[in-house]
């Protein structure tokens, strides 16, 4: 039970929490387009033949490239709520 709270204390400060993959790079997808992403992150799922499902398999298997895509959404959910 302790295990769980601590968890639950970790997740309450994460802004990423019950965020799903899909739906960051859905979002950034509307409001940057491809082309424009590409040029944010420059990772090649975003700039030959960009789609939701490739890209989302590319980031699954690609830690640092996830991590650059979630710190992008952070900026841009900060920028849309101050």
């Amino acid at each position: 039970m302790e295990k769980e709270n601590n968890q639950v204390k970790e997740q309450k400060n994460n802004p990423l929490h019950g965020v799903k993959l899909v739906k960051i790079l859905e979002d950034l997808v509307d409001h940057y387009g491809w082309e424009d992403l590409s040029y944010r992150i420059n990772i090649n799922c975003f700039k030959k033949d960009p789609s939701i499902k490739s890209s989302l398999t590319f980031l699954r298997k690609t830690p640092w490239a996830r991590e650059k895509v979630e710190k992008l959404y952070l900026r841009f959910i900060d920028s849309n709520y101050t």
